[in-house]
């Protein structure tokens, strides 16, 4: 699969719906936004934002990339996804991690968890999201959240698939046995750790869809950042296979560098068809 990143801006200009209506008309599989509530910079809530993509859409997947479990309480994410993917014709892809920036806790009045902590408590809305989706009521007792005979009405009609943006060997561990999907960035996963990462991953033999989250720029090189693929479609080509090649199945690119549109409209003519080829 190949998708697309959005941004959440709601600044004067920033559109993106149209970015996402875009992105499915050019053929991208996903579309997926990033959770950063707290800041100066103008955006939307994460959730909010993709639900109103997914009814300016039809076919597009919509993919939170990933939520910051602390933000938000487990129980209340099993039932706004379940929403969301019905409401979408199943189109939900539940990207979800520990939580990034302890800045935006603190300044939200959320306490800063350790990473010990973060771990412990995705891995526990892990188990309360999925009980809810099966359970008649689920009772849930971890060291970060529980559940009490909690019931919820309906229940998802087809799978929602978890991703899970994941680093240190704890949180690996943890993807590996209930993960459907690891999004890892390129920024802070380079191909060399990537390798050993994924090793990680699929060491429990279960299948977990590999998705490298990797900025890019079409016809523009980012001189010293080997963070950002970039060049002439031909060499960024080149460099997204080598990143295939480690054993990643999908890629989110993140168009930078001015107009965003106009990259993707590079992406999807002169990258996507090379890669989907190969």
């Amino acid at each position: 699969m190949f998708g697309v990143g959005i941004s959440p801006s709601a600044a004067p200009g920033a559109d993106p719906v149209g970015d996402a209506r875009l992105a499915e008309e050019l053929g991208f599989d996903f579309v997926s936004t990033s959770d950063h509530p707290c800041g100066t910079s103008p955006t939307y809530e994460v959730w909010t934002m993709l639900t109103w993509i997914a009814a300016a859409t039809s076919r597009i997947r919509i993919a939170t990339r990933v939520l910051g479990v602390p933000y938000r309480s487990p129980a209340m994410v099993a039932k706004m996804a379940e929403s969301l993917h019905r409401l979408s014709g199943g189109r939900l892809i539940l990207g979800l991690g520990g939580g990034y920036s302890d800045e935006e806790f603190r300044a939200f009045g959320l306490g800063v968890p350790t990473p010990r902590e973060k771990v412990d408590g995705m891995v526990e809305a892990i188990h309360i999201i999925r009980g809810l989706w099966s359970s008649p009521a689920l009772t849930y007792e971890g060291s970060r959240y529980h559940t009490l005979e909690a019931s919820m009405e309906p229940k998802p009609e087809t799978p929602i698939p978890i991703w899970l943006g994941t680093y240190g060997p704890r949180a690996l561990a943890a993807t590996a046995e209930l993960a459907d999907g690891w999004i890892p960035s390129l920024g802070f996963a380079p191909p060399a750790e990537a390798v050993e990462m994924r090793r990680r991953v699929l060491a429990a033999g279960r299948a977990v869809e590999c998705v490298y989250n990797v900025s890019v720029s079409v016809g523009a090189a980012v001189p010293g950042d080997r963070s950002v693929v970039a060049g002439e479609p031909g060499e960024v080509v080149e460099r997204l296979l080598e990143l295939v090649e480690l054993g990643f199945t999908s890629l989110n690119l993140m168009p930078v560098g001015g107009d965003f549109q106009g990259q993707m409209e590079r992406l999807a003519a002169e990258v996507l068809p090379a890669l989907r080829a190969a």
